[in-house]
C-alpha cells in the first residue's frame, strides 16, 4: 500500500526531492522482507544492509526537515489581497556593490493591496523559480524548487478594493539578506486590513532578485579592512536602503508609476514605513530624512548610524521578540534605548513573549512539524509565526490607524488580545 501511495503521489504532484530517501527506504524494505524468504546474509554483507537501512531512515527524517509547498496562514482581515511587482532602475543612482559605471540602482517593490473579491492566478512567492542560486540566505535553493505551489493568498493583478477612493501606503523593506518573499503571511494580512503593502527587495544584498532587465542578482558584500565590526557597512547599506525607500515614496502619487490600476488609488499623503530586522533600521533612516512619512515601525532591528542618533520626528512602534530567546546585542539596546530617548511624536514599544527574532517571517513554515518543535529548543519561538504575526499586525494595524486613517487605534487594547506581548504607550520627549 506504501507503494502505491508513492506512485499516486508522484504522479499527482510530481517528484519530490524531499521523499527520495522515502522512495529508498521503501525499496529497501521490500528487499529486506525478499530476503527473509531466502538464506540470511553473512559478515560485511550483513552489516553494509543493517547501516544501510539506518542511513536510509535517517536521511529520510532530515529530508523531511522542509516541506515540499510550505502553508502560510491565510490573512485575517476583511479584505481580499491582491498583488504585483515593480521593478525599476533609478537613474539618479548608480549601484554602490559594484565597480561598473553603466550599473544604475535597481528597486524592485511588491505591491499587496486590499483587493475586490474573486479568481484568478496566484502570485509566486519569489524572485528566481526555476533558477534559484544554490543557496538563498541560508535556505538551500534545492529545497524550494516547488514553492511555486506555495498559496500566497494574493491574486496578481486583482481589481483594487472600492471601499476607499485611495489607500493608505506602508513601505516594508525586509531584514538583512532576506527577501521579501519571507514575509508573505505578514504582509498578506495587512494588506487584508486595508493597508497597500510595498514591500522592497533591496538588490545586491537580497539573497535573490529579479532585476529590471530579466536578471537575477545575487549578494555582493564589500566589507572595509579597517571595519573589523562592519557598522561603518552597515550605516553605509542603511543608507542605501533608506533611499530606496524615498525612491519609492517619490513614485507614490505619480500617475501610472504603479500601473492604471493601481496609481490613482494610492495616497500620497499617507504613507508610513516598516521593516524586520535591518528592514526596520532603514525604515526609521527613511523617516528621518523625509517629510512625507508619517508613522514609522522597527519589527527587532538594531540602529545603525543616524537612526540611532537623530531625533525621531514621527509617531514610533518598536516591536521585540522575546528577549530572552533572541538575546538582542548591546548595540541593538544601546541603539534603541536611544531612539526611545528622542521621540519627538511619543510611541508604543511591545515584547512579544515566545517569539525569537525569525517569528516575523515565514521561514520557520518552511519546516516540518518535528523539525520546527527542535528549532524551538535550540534557539526558541515557540510562539510561532502563525501567532506572532497575527499579534504584530493587530498592534500594527491600530497604531497606523491614527498616522495613515486620522482614527487613533487603541493599541493598547490591540496587543492586550494577545498573550505574552508586554510594553505600552511611550510618552514624546521635549528637546
Amino acid at each position: 500500500m506504501l507503494l502505491v501511495a508513492c506512485f499516486v503521489q508522484v504522479w499527482r504532484e510530481g517528484f519530490h526531492w524531499q521523499y527520495a530517501a522515502i522512495y529508498a527506504l521503501l525499496a529497501g524494505l521490500m528487499v529486506l522482507a525478499w530476503r527473509r524468504s531466502r538464506p540470511p546474509p553473512q559478515g560485511v554483507l550483513a552489516g553494509l544492509g543493517r547501516f544501510g537501512v539506518a542511513g536510509l531512515a535517517m536521511g529520510a527524517l532530515l529530508a523531511w526537515s522542509f516541506l515540499p509547498v510550505p502553508e502560510l496562514p491565510a490573512p485575517s482581515g476583511p479584505y481580499a489581497v491582491g498583488s504585483q511587482v515593480f521593478r525599476w532602475i533609478d537613474p539618479d543612482r548608480d549601484e554602490p556593490a559594484t565597480d561598473d559605471p553603466h550599473d544604475h540602482r535597481n528597486v524592485v517593490v511588491q505591491a499587496w493591496y486590499p483587493a475586490e473579491p474573486g479568481e484568478g492566478a496566484r502570485v509566486r512567492y519569489i524572485d528566481g523559480l526555476g533558477r534559484l542560486p544554490s543557496w538563498v540566505s541560508l535556505i538551500p535553493g534545492l529545497v524550494m524548487q516547488r514553492y511555486d505551489r506555495i498559496d500566497t493568498h494574493a491574486r496578481i493583478d486583482a481589481p483594487v478594493a472600492t471601499q476607499r477612493a485611495r489607500w493608505p501606503v506602508v513601505l516594508f523593506s525586509p531584514g538583512y539578506g532576506a527577501s521579501r518573499a519571507f514575509y508573505s503571511g505578514l504582509l498578506a494580512d495587512l494588506a487584508s486590513r486595508g493597508f497597500v503593502v510595498l514591500a522592497l527587495d533591496h538588490p545586491r544584498e537580497a539573497p535573490v532578485v529579479e532585476l529590471a532587465d530579466g536578471r537575477l542578482a545575487t549578494p555582493i558584500e564589500r566589507f572595509l579592512p579597517d571595519d573589523p565590526d562592519r557598522t561603518h557597512y552597515m550605516s553605509a547599506q542603511q543608507a542605501v536602503r533608506a533611499a530606496d525607500l524615498r525612491y519609492v515614496a517619490d513614485r507614490v502619487g505619480r500617475p501610472d508609476a504603479f500601473g492604471a490600476r493601481l496609481s490613482p488609488r494610492l495616497d500620497p499623503q499617507r504613507i508610513a514605513a516598516i521593516g524586520h530586522s535591518f528592514g526596520g533600521a532603514s525604515a526609521v533612516e527613511a523617516a528621518m530624512g523625509d517629510a512625507r512619512i508619517r508613522a514609522v515601525a522597527n519589527l527587532d532591528g538594531t540602529l545603525y548610524g543616524r537612526a540611532a542618533t537623530d531625533p525621531m520626528p514621527v509617531p514610533f512602534l518598536l516591536l521585540e521578540s522575546d528577549h530572552r530567546e533572541t538575546r538582542h546585542s548591546q548595540n541593538y539596546l544601546q541603539g534603541n534605548l536611544a531612539l526611545v530617548h528622542h521621540l519627538r511624536a511619543g510611541g508604543y514599544r511591545y515584547q512579544i513573549a515566545g517569539a525569537n527574532h525569525y517569528s516575523f517571517t515565514d521561514v520557520p513554515l518552511y519546516l516540518s512539524a518535528p523539525a520546527r518543535f527542535a528549532i524551538t529548543v535550540l534557539i526558541g519561538g515557540s510562539r510561532g509565526p502563525a501567532r506572532s504575526q497575527a499579534a504584530s499586525n493587530d498592534v500594527l494595524a491600530a497604531f497606523l490607524q491614527g498616522p495613515l486613517l486620522d482614527a487613533p487605534g487603541d493599541v493598547d487594547a490591540a496587543a492586550a488580545r494577545h498573550s505574552g506581548l508586554v510594553g505600552g504607550a511611550m510618552p514624546a520627549t521635549q528637546h
